[in-house]
C-alpha cells in the first residue's frame, strides 16, 4: 500500500488531495515537523531533506509534494493526467510555476500575518509579499480567461497542483476577487469532494 508521510495541515495536504481524487488505497503516516518527527533518523532515511511530504510506493520513494502528485496522476490517471504531450508540457510548466512564482509570496504573507507569534511577525515583509503576489495572480488570471480549467474543460493534475498552492492565499488575507477568473476557478477546484475530505482531516 502507498504510504504518505506528513500531516494534513502542511504541504502534505496537496498529495493527500491527489490520493483522494484517485481513490487509491493509502496509509497516511502522521509525521509532523512541529514535533520534530521530520528530524528523526528513521524519517531522514526516507527524506534526507527533513521535509514533508514523502511518498513510498513499493520500491519508489519520492519527495516534493507537486512531484509526488505528477507521479501519482501519471501512474493511476483516472482522467487527471493530460492526454497530449503538449498538455504534459503545460502541466510541468504550471506545476513548476506554482512553486517558483506563487508559493513564496503566499507563504511569506501567511507566516507574517498568521502563523508566526506576534513578536516574530514583520508587517513590512507581509505587505511586500502581498504586493509581489499580485504579479503571478494576474498571470494566472490571464491564462484562465475563457477557460474552465488550465488545460481546457477538464480538471487535471495541473489544476490540482496550482490550486493546492493558492488555497493558502485566503488564509493569508490575500484577496483573489480582483482576479475574477482565478476566483471562479478556485471555487471550482476547491468544491471537489476530495478537497473537502482532506480539509476535514485532523493533524
Amino acid at each position: 500500500m502507498i504510504k504518505l508521510f506528513g500531516v494534513p495541515r502542511s504541504r502534505a495536504m496537496r498529495s493527500l488531495w491527489m490520493l483522494e481524487e484517485l481513490g487509491v488505497p493509502y496509509e497516511n503516516i502522521k509525521t509532523d515537523f512541529a514535533t520534530g518527527g521530520t528530524r528523526q533518523a528513521d524519517y531522514l532515511r526516507i527524506n534526507p531533506n527533513g521535509h514533508i511530504p514523502a511518498l513510498q510506493d513499493g520500491d519508489v520513494t519520492l519527495w516534493e509534494s507537486l512531484a509526488i502528485n505528477l507521479y501519482l496522476a501519471r501512474k493511476f490517471d483516472k482522467g487527471l493526467w493530460p492526454k497530449t504531450i503538449a498538455g504534459e508540457g503545460h502541466t510541468f510548466k504550471w506545476s513548476i510555476w506554482a512553486m517558483t512564482e506563487a508559493e513564496e509570496p503566499v507563504l511569506t504573507t501567511l507566516l507574517h500575518r498568521v502563523f508566526f507569534p506576534e513578536s516574530q511577525r514583520d508587517q513590512a515583509k507581509a505587505d511586500d509579499a502581498a504586493r509581489r503576489f499580485e504579479t503571478p495572480l494576474m498571470v494566472l488570471d490571464g491564462e484562465l480567461a475563457g477557460k474552465t480549467y488550465l488545460l481546457g474543460e477538464q480538471f487535471t493534475v495541473a489544476d490540482l497542483n496550482v490550486a493546492s498552492v493558492l488555497c493558502w492565499a485566503p488564509m493569508a488575507g490575500l484577496d483573489l476577487s480582483k482576479a475574477a477568473h482565478v476566483a471562479a476557478w478556485m471555487t471550482r477546484c476547491t468544491s471537489r469532494p476530495a478537497f473537502a475530505k482532506v480539509m476535514s482531516m485532523t493533524g
